[in-house]
């Protein structure tokens, strides 16, 4: 206060000074360089006056006798701050050691610290950077009058030091799979396996090359690394770049090799790193492989994943996966299959289908589905028009028809948010998934059977290779062949994207089974009133780094609907590749995210808290308006762009 006070009158002097200009020059002449010379004599005084008054301080405190001696002697720095944040005094330790001999005395304490002197005043202290060196402060207050703060420093330079050494070189666990291994090898000679092999052994050895740590090889296609924690964050400053030059080890068939990298780091030990890095592999291989994904204590991390997933031909797994679902069905009570929530053709064709296998194999089964909130009406009546007329039923009906053992099979999503029923799920004691999406970090963990395939064009396709295996009684009748073919046209797009030989080879099993394509084909059909809504917001896109972006200013009742169908509709436009339709429902802003593959619209999603394949995806945003929903998507689209554009 003194400052400020006297800053106001040598202001005041001078502003007087200076208006004699106007008055009288001669006198401006005189009287303007008086006043700057006293102003600044007088500034000097007061300096050397608090100089010497500190000087006092401690010649007095000098003579005190050693019990009754204040914070000058004190074997710590110590400072005292006024309330206003003022430094008053200081001991010789604090100029010597902290200030480093600064004349600080009189100045404001934020030159030191910004942080509430209150947050000194605590058991734990306050860290404090100054002068290139760390420190703990403690303070005391004392709140007799005004409040006046001694704080005293502890130095952690040398500690600080030693903690960030420890932490750069924790251990971090790596599995790296070569996740392709069969496929590049199958049709190849056996002088290019031992070149390939050789080529992505030297990649893997030039990769942990560049860090302090080791690698070895654990089987043909896996092997451990582990490095330094400070190497760790290089890498993933770089965002792994080995998975871009592997890819670009091209065999003779034309196949790319594709890495899946699982790290574990910041475990308590080696042991919590390894299970860490294990469960990071078995993620990234089911979001489809040719990625990294970090475990650490804060959850998941992701690099990589722009590129579509190698297509598996072999049928072991599936052949394995029908004799345990088989048995799970006979020593059960009664099964219950459901989907995610807002069924479409894929998650309620599947569900029917397996719902009439099981049905064939002895048990009680039924589908649970909300009638009112569900994509796939046109199937629910097809099924009933045929004559099965106690397939579906409600949320509120299977609970009451649930055991201790019933089975509960949920096709088409794996996320514990998006299940049709959360209830059934938890009241379940066995449950069996069966999904083709990439893998989300909220996924069921206690399934005991996690059928999961992200190279699958559909759910329906994998059932449909399911059936096949469960027993030679089990026979699909047209119906359920025609919402299993609607499922896979739907999401394949009339067969055009995701699109492997297994795909063709489920379709023509339901085309031998009788599934009619015309017939499905009126599965997809609309009212006019629903394709005028559509062109409408096909109309309202914009272009945006080669995404078309369209948001809806209408609500209808088939919304939900129309805006996926001009998703796809939008990739049809030149130069578009991907597109975003969003849409508010019930509250919710809604993105229904398409594209032809150049690029991942599920990396783009997953950054809104969404998800899905590299084709197809979507999110739901709460608490938020269109404008804003729409300002996150082009910060994501961005982002993605800056992170994968030149890959």
């Amino acid at each position: 206060m003194i400052k400020a006070a006297y800053a106001l009158l040598v202001a005041a002097c001078i502003l007087i000074a200076g208006a004699t200009f106007f008055f009288d020059r001669t006198l401006f002449y005189i009287v303007f360089p008086a006043a700057v010379i006293i102003a600044v004599v007088s500034l000097l005084l007061i300096l050397r006056v608090r100089h010497e008054i500190y000087g006092m301080v401690k010649s007095v405190n000098q003579h005190l006798k050693p019990g009754e001696h204040t914070g000058v002697s004190f074997p710590m720095p110590v400072i005292v701050v006024s309330e206003n944040r003022e430094i008053i005094w200081y001991n010789d330790l604090f100029e010597s050691g902290v200030a480093d001999s600064e004349e600080v005395l009189g100045m404001s304490f934020d030159s030191i610290s910004d942080l509430p002197l209150e947050r000194f005043c605590t058991a734990a202290g306050a860290e404090v950077s100054y002068g290139g060196r760390s420190y703990i402060a403690y303070g005391i207050c004392d709140t007799q009058g005004e409040k006046i703060y001694m704080l005293y420093f502890s130095e952690t330079t040398a500690l600080k030091k030693l903690a960030d050494q420890y932490l750069l070189t924790r251990p971090a666990v790596m599995l790296i799979l070569v996740d392709n291994y069969e496929e590049l090898l199958q049709t190849a000679k056996e002088s290019e396996k031992s070149q390939l092999l050789g080529q992505i052994d030297v990649l893997l050895e030039e990769f942990i090359s560049g860090t302090s740590g080791f690698i070895r090889k654990l089987e043909r296609d896996r092997f451990i690394a582990v490095i330094e924690e400070q190497h760790l964050r290089q890498l993933m400053e770089e965002r792994f770049q080995i998975l871009d030059k592997a890819r670009q080890l091209v065999t003779s068939s034309r196949y790319p090799v594709t890495l899946s990298i699982g790290v574990g780091h910041g475990g308590k030990n080696l042991a919590e790193c390894e299970a860490w890095a294990r469960q990071s592999v078995d993620m990234a291989l089911g979001r489809g492989g040719d990625q990294a994904a970090i475990k650490s204590p804060d959850g998941f991390e992701f690099f990589g994943g722009i590129s579509k997933g190698i297509e598996k031909r072999t049928k072991v797994k599936t052949r394995i996966i029908a004799s345990a679902l088989r048995e799970l069905v006979e020593t059960s009570d009664n099964v219950i299959v459901m989907g995610h929530r807002f069924g479409d053709l894929d998650s309620i064709g599947s569900a029917i289908a397996l719902a009439a296998a099981v049905r064939q194999l002895g048990k009680h089964s039924v589908v649970c589905v909300s009638r009112a909130r569900n994509l796939a009406r046109c199937l629910i009546d097809m099924e009933e028009q045929a004559g099965v007329t106690d397939l579906f039923v409600e949320e509120t009906t299977a609970l009451e028809m649930m055991t201790l053992k019933t089975l509960v099979i949920i096709t088409d999503t794996h996320n514990l948010a998006l299940v049709e029923s959360a209830q059934v799920y938890q009241n379940a004691k066995t449950v069996v998934v069966i999904d083709h999406h990439r893998k989300v970090v909220n996924f069921i963990d206690n399934a005991v059977i996690f059928y999961h395939e992200p190279f699958a064009s559909s759910a329906s396709e994998m059932v449909t290779e399911l059936l096949q295996y469960l027993g030679d009684n089990i026979q699909v009748g047209k119906t359920e062949a025609e919402a299993l073919l609607a499922g896979i046209m739907l999401d394949t797009k009339n067969f055009v994207l995701k699109t492997g030989v297994r795909t063709f080879e489920a379709a023509a099993f339901l085309r031998r089974m009788g599934a009619d394509t015309v017939e499905v084909r009126q599965l997809f059909s609309s009212t006019m009133e629903s394709y005028q809504r559509k062109a409408r917001l096909v109309s309202a896109a914009e272009i945006y780094k080669s995404c078309a972006i369209a948001s809806s200013d209408f609500s209808s009742d088939d919304l939900r609907v129309v805006a996926p169908q001009a998703a796809d509709e939008l990739l049809g436009i030149s130069g578009v590749k991907a597109s975003f339709v969003l849409y508010e429902v019930g509250g919710m802003v809604n993105i229904s995210a398409r594209s032809m593959g150049q690029i991942n619209v599920q990396v783009i999603m997953e950054q809104l808290g969404g998800g899905g394949h590299l084709t197809m995806a979507g999110a739901q945003l709460e608490g938020i308006d269109l404008e804003k929903a729409r300002q996150m998507l082009l910060d994501a689209v961005d982002k993605y762009q800056e992170e994968y554009g030149k890959k």
